[in-house]
């Protein structure tokens, strides 16, 4: 009965999101949208009634989706992506629409206003957004302020990067930059992302490069935490390339890997809009083929040594399912919800839990790596 419930709600809430509320969406600004779905988050989140509505409508539990990971609870495996909630406006109502975990961020050293408007358009026909942010946000010490003391009812991670300006550029510099947000953040939440690959900063991403990336690694080994740390990498990102920053972690304090950031790639065929903006990475189905690649390498060259993260192009069960497979253990998205609408979660979740049933699993963790032994 709960499982058919589940179903025919969600059947409903995605009728009424693509035919009315999305259109209308689509018709504004994408920016001005967002900033409205946080406000409208936050305020959810303040009232506990708001709250249990908001679950009553989007929740979804299953046993077979619950697993420990570096010590860690994972109600299920679906998390929001850093770049949605860049200030950690909305972590109260997060686990009420069905996430599992959210990674708030990137963070960085100093506030920062970020890349000049406007910085997100809609690719409506590739089911992609070109994001030219520019790591906007309030800086590491408001948000330290904020969220001190705070309790998250889902892991909560952070991402740290380092501040979108000149001054940063130098290696030093960007390093002592990170170290900042580092420092200041390693005691909120439940683990830390190191980001080196924003595509829309000053500087681009240097410490992609092995010399610069042991250098910025051996520097954040000097700051004690407990925390696990994970490192989010760039899906346009080489073998070769992707091979020597796995030997550059293997040497330092890093668990796990997120696959990956957004494309910068402007062949890709599957972007159908010829007019996209020359400026930005892309998210969404774009990338869902390169995030699939790199899940598949990272994990057969760590061999479950690290942990990986699933990020790119994930619309539906069938997406989550396969990256899984692959070898992710998480699995992070933003895009997919926001052309497939909020009960997007849930239904992946439930999907989640068909798929594995159908292939004889008991739970998430065992279909981790299965098509990538």
């Amino acid at each position: 009965m709960y499982e058919s419930w589940i179903t025919v709600r969600n059947a409903v809430m995605r009728w009424l999101y693509v035919i009315f509320l999305k259109p209308v969406f689509f018709l504004m600004d994408p920016e001005k949208i967002h900033d409205f779905m946080l406000g409208v988050g936050a305020f959810l989140g303040r009232h506990g009634l708001t709250r249990w509505k908001t679950h009553f409508w989007f929740g979804y539990r299953h046993p077979g989706l619950e697993q420990t990971v570096l010590g860690i609870k994972f109600p299920n495996p679906i998390g929001l992506a850093a770049g949605f909630d860049k200030n950690a406006q909305i972590t109260d109502i997060l686990p009420d629409v069905d996430f599992g975990f959210a990674e708030v961020g990137s963070i960085t050293g100093e506030p920062c206003t970020g890349n000049p408007k406007p910085r997100l358009w809609r690719l409506p026909k590739s089911n992609a957004l070109v994001v030219y942010y520019g790591l906007k946000n309030d800086g590491c010490a408001l948000v330290a302020k904020r969220l001190k003391d705070k309790k998250f009812r889902i892991p909560i991670g952070i991402s740290v990067a380092k501040t979108n300006s000149p001054a940063t550029v130098d290696v030093d510099a960007g390093i002592a930059d990170y170290s900042k947000a580092f420092e200041a953040m390693k005691d909120i939440g439940s683990y830390v992302t190191v980001n080196i690959s924003c595509p829309n900063a000053f500087g681009g991403e240097p410490f992609t490069d092995p010399v610069k990336l042991e250098k910025l690694l051996a520097r954040l080994d000097q700051i004690p935490t407990d925390k696990p740390i994970f490192l989010k990498m760039a899906v346009d990102l080489s073998d070769n390339q992707v091979d020597a920053i796995i030997e550059v972690v293997r040497r330092h304090r890093v668990h796990g890997f997120i696959c990956g950031n957004l494309t910068k790639n402007r062949n890709n065929p599957k972007i159908v809009e010829r007019d996209a903006p020359d400026k930005g990475g892309i998210s969404g189905k774009v990338e869902d083929e390169l995030s699939d690649r790199l899940i598949r390498h990272v994990y057969s060259k760590t061999k479950g040594t690290h942990i990986v993260i699933g990020c790119g192009g994930v619309f539906t069960a069938a997406d989550a399912y396969r990256k899984i497979r692959l070898g992710a253990t998480l699995i992070q998205l933003i895009t997919g919800m926001i052309y497939e609408g909020p009960q997007a979660i849930s239904a992946i979740n439930q999907g989640l839990v068909k798929l594995l049933k159908k292939d004889g699993f008991r739970n998430i963790s065992e279909a981790i790596g299965a098509d990538n032994k």
